[in-house]
């Protein structure tokens, strides 16, 4: 299992090729449900981070596929 800090960094670094090889789709990331909490302090805890990460991941790869 991942901890915090390696997941975070795997999402960094999936942002930053998303960024810099799939422009078009890096307006997305802004309408992830992840990134709009819906209470005034949420607790994000590594399963919330572990899917965060597999739905850039398939974003990612649902666009490789049709492209």
């Amino acid at each position: 299992m991942k901890t915090t800090q390696d997941l975070l960094q795997d999402i960094s670094t999936l942002t930053r090729d998303i960024e810099t090889n799939y422009p078009e789709l890096y307006k997305y990331l802004d309408e992830n449900p992840i990134t709009i909490p819906n209470m005034e302090h949420p607790n994000i805890d590594n399963k919330a981070l572990e899917d965060y990460l597999s739905s850039l991941k398939a974003l990612v790869k649902k666009y490789k596929e049709e492209h």
